[in-house]
């Protein structure tokens, strides 16, 4: 036996012999070994990176949804201005009482301006088929400005249609302006517990120079015209200025205690206090002359017209004007004009 024979084991030749396993490249299929630091490190990243992710997509739904949004808005904008206003009745046909509704504040830029209540009463007037109007008011007041002018046309049409009488059915309320409005009217209904009258004016406002001294803030105002500042918050009170302001609340309350008076006539009771700016109920205007009897805007058309169907000539809001209400355009304007604008108001 040689000696390399001799050198073999007893088991030499069961198992092969395994080659030495070759270390793969880093770029390979199989990354090293790292040691649990670095494994708790990429874990961290891949956390901050699938977070990343969630946020980008996040952002991604929603500059679509504001895009949509926008998109929607633009549209109604767009059905605003082509339909911006619609008059609530289709195709007259037949003989029908008309109705024209006041509903809410009187101003300019409400529902019930003098601009909208006009167009529908003109159209209600022009009608061949409608026998009487019905003003069917709930307000509370407002422009003094807007209820005259309302005030007048009524006058205008009841001449130029004498054939064509008008009533006014107070419903909640018919108040300031509004009654003002209501004194045009041949006749004059409202309910039992309707708030009736508040024949007056009022404009009221802040004074905040108590607080600018209190803070330290001094007021700079620059005019041409002695007047000009008049009645400013921000200054103190001018006992003159209050005396002139004082006078046109006056003379405006006069021209709504003519109205009433031109309107009413001797139905009016002898009562000083009906021009005081108290407000009363439906079975107390009545006994002042204020209203003519109790009954509502059905009950007018059909026990005292004769013409039970009523046909409404009021004009609305377009849906699409609703839609962009409800998403708070209206609420903030509303908001912004309270807090910019100090309106002289009929209550």
């Amino acid at each position: 036996m040689s000696d390399w024979e001799s050198d073999k084991s007893a088991d030499w030749g069961d198992k092969p012999v395994e080659p030495e396993k070759e270390s793969k490249p880093f770029f390979g299929r199989k990354s090293p070994k790292l040691p649990p630091e670095s494994g708790r490190d990429w874990k961290l990243i891949e956390k901050l990176v699938m977070s990343l992710q969630a946020e980008q997509r996040r952002s991604r739904r929603w500059g679509i949804f504001f895009k949509f949004l926008t998109f929607g808005y633009l549209i109604a904008l767009l059905f605003m201005i082509k339909f911006p206003l619609g008059d609530s009745f289709e195709g007259v046909a037949g003989k029908h009482t008309a109705l024209v509704e006041v509903n809410g504040p009187i101003a300019s830029d409400e529902l019930a301006s003098a601009d909208n209540i006009v167009g529908s009463l003109r159209t209600a007037f022009e009608e061949p088929n409608s026998v009487a109007v019905i003003l069917r008011i709930n307000s509370p007041g407002g422009s003094p400005v807007q209820a005259g002018y309302v005030y007048d046309e009524i006058k205008r049409l009841r001449e130029e249609y004498p054939e064509k009488k008008v009533y006014a059915v107070i419903s909640d309320i018919g108040a300031s302006g509004a009654y003002y409005i209501a004194a045009a009217a041949d006749e004059i209904y409202a309910n039992r517990a309707s708030l009736v009258g508040s024949i007056g004016v009022v404009a009221g406002g802040f004074g905040f120079t108590g607080v600018m001294e209190k803070i330290g803030v001094d007021r700079r105002l620059y005019t041409a015209g002695d007047n000009k500042a008049f009645l400013d918050p921000f200054s103190p009170e001018e006992e003159e200025e209050v005396m002139f302001w004082q006078s046109v609340l006056e003379n405006t309350h006069q021209q709504f205690i003519e109205a009433v008076k031109q309107g009413r006539g001797d139905r009016l009771a002898d009562d000083e206090r009906l021009f005081s700016g108290l407000v009363w109920s439906g079975e107390q205007a009545v006994e002042l002359g204020l209203a003519d009897g109790l009954g509502s805007a059905s009950h007018v058309a059909r026990q005292i017209i004769g013409q039970e169907e009523l046909v409404d000539y009021s004009r609305r809001k377009s849906p699409f004007q609703d839609i962009v209400d409800q998403l708070g355009v209206a609420f903030g304007e509303g908001f912004a004009s309270q807090l910019v604008e100090s309106r002289l108001e009929l209550r």
